[in-house]
Formats: C-alpha cells, sequence, structure tokens
C-alpha cells in the first residue's frame, strides 16, 4: 500500500519519504520492508526412496495405493508427492447431463456379476478381443479370456472360466443371481444368452448408450489399460496374455481397493464369505 501510494505522488510530482509516508498513515518502517523468508520444503531421503523407486515401477499408482503397499502414513506420502511433483492430476468431471444410473453394486458376493469387452492390440496378431467377468461385491475379477476372435465364445470362456474359479466346476448354480452386461451383440446374441440360462443365471443389460450403469467393470478395464495395456508394447496374443495374467493376479491378491477399506479384492471376498 505504501509503495502504491509514494508511486502515485511521484507521478503528480512530490517526493515523499518512506519514512513520512509510514509515520503519516501508522504502518511500523519494519512492517513496510519486512520480506518474509521460507525455506524450502525438505523431504527425508529414507521416506522419499521407497516411494520414488514404487512410482518409477508403477507411475499410476496414488498416494493411498503407494502408502498402503509400503505401511507407510498416507499423509506423509501425499506430502512428498506433493513437494516432488508426483502426484497423480485427476480427470476432469464432464458436465455432460446423465440419466440415474442403476447401481452395479452388490450387498453380498455371487449376488451380482457383471461382464464386457474390450480391444487390446497384440503386435503380429493384430487386434485382439479382452473379455472380463467381476464380482460386483468384491472387485474380483474371476474370469477373462483373450482370443483374436470378438464372438460370443470368447465372452462365454470368460464366463466359464469365472464359475470354474468361483465354484470348483461347470454347472447350474445353486442360488442364481444377476450378471450385468452391455447390449452388444455378443451378449444378446442366442449363443451367449443360452450358455447363461443353462448355468442359472439371469441377464439385465444396462440401458442403451449409458455404460456408467456398468461402471465397476468399466472402472477396471480403464485400470487395466492404465497399469498393464499401455505400458507394454505386446508382440504377440501369447506375450499379451501372460502379462495380463500377471497383472489380473496381482489385482486381485496384491492391490487394495479404496472402496474395500483398502483390502485386496481376495481379502474383502474372503471377509464376507
Amino acid at each position: 500500500m505504501i509503495e502504491t501510494i509514494r508511486q502515485g505522488l511521484l507521478e503528480d510530482g512530490f517526493d515523499v519519504s518512506i519514512s513520512k509516508l509510514c509515520r503519516w498513515f501508522g504502518v511500523p518502517r519494519r512492517s513496510f520492508y519486512y520480506r518474509p523468508v521460507k525455506a524450502a520444503p525438505k523431504v527425508k531421503p529414507e521416506l522419499e526412496a521407497p516411494v520414488k523407486a514404487l512410482i518409477e515401477q508403477e507411475p499410476s499408482f496414488g498416494y493411498r495405493t503407494v502408502a498402503w503397499l509400503l505401511g507407510m502414513n498416507k499423509n506423509t506420502v501425499q506430502r512428498i508427492f506433493q513437494i516432488r511433483g508426483w502426484q497423480v492430476r485427476k480427470r476432469a468431471i464432464g458436465t455432460r447431463p446423465r440419466i440415474q444410473a442403476l447401481p452395479s453394486r452388490a450387498m453380498a458376493p455371487d449376488q451380482r456379476w457383471s461382464t464386457d469387452l474390450c480391444r487390446v492390440w497384440g503386435g503380429r496378431d493384430g487386434w485382439l478381443t479382452l473379455a472380463l467377468v467381476m464380482d460386483c461385491h468384491s472387485r474380483e475379477l474371476l474370469g477373462w479370456q483373450l482370443s483374436r476372435s470378438g464372438k460370443a465364445t470368447t465372452a462365454s470362456a470368460a464366463l466359464e472360466q469365472a464359475l470354474i474359479s468361483r465354484f470348483g466346476t461347470l454347472g447350474r448354480v445353486r442360488e442364481p443371481f444377476l450378471l450385468r452386461s452391455d447390449n452388444g451383440l455378443v451378449f444378446t446374441s442366442r449363443n451367449y444368452t443360452r450358455l447363461v440360462r443353462s448355468y442359472g443365471l439371469r441377464q439385465e443389460f444396462i440401458t442403451p448408450h449409458c455404460p456408467q450403469q456398468n461402471g465397476m467393470i468399466e472402472r477396471v478395464i480403464r485400470t487395466l489399460k492404465e497399469q498393464c495395456v499401455h505400458r507394454n508394447r505386446f508382440e504377440t496374443q501369447q506375450h499379451a496374455m501372460r502379462v495380463i495374467g500377471d497383472w489380473i493376479q496381482f489385482y486381485n491378491h496384491r492391490r487394495p481397493h479404496q472402496a474395500l477399506g483398502m483390502k485386496t479384492p481376495a481379502e474383502a471376498y474372503a471377509s464376507a464369505a
């Protein structure tokens, strides 16, 4: 304020000293000359080293996941992220109007499963189709299949693998539950719907053009692409299957999930079963 007034007086042809201005306005001179000196924030090397090593290995991990995997305080890890500029940027939230989404959650395991397809580049084998099946309660990926065909057989193989993984055998389930999917040609085909009914499951379809109603499996696919697919250059289908299989094992048994209270999907299923 004092400097602004002084510059205005100089423009009008009046040269008034800083001392007089401070005296006129009752401002101590030390307040005018004070310049705050803030030391640069420091990070202890023994805390920074393991955090840096982990995010170099998995750059898409946020501070909560890093803190859980390293057994560190999440506030400490977040502070290190902020100081070093490692904070993962959040995606901008769109403003497009949305209909009321039917939640894909489930109150217990094996009440609702969700399935979907995505495309993966397989190098010499071209585009591949990946089918996933997950439990909407534990977020566990129960079945998956990667093939060069995007037909119903790919989705059927993933579903049968999920049934074997959960129940140990193929056959009608004891208590029917829901299988959520979109309205694609694969999931509405006669072969697939006949297979689903033969195992005692009930299909439920989301509203057309509303993928947020199947948001749980959509979010897993995004995570899979960010943390696995986009970080590897697959040479063949076999190469892709090996890498994706390793990641799914990591996702189910080692990767904590915030919505599950920082438990892994396998731990969430074990505690609910």
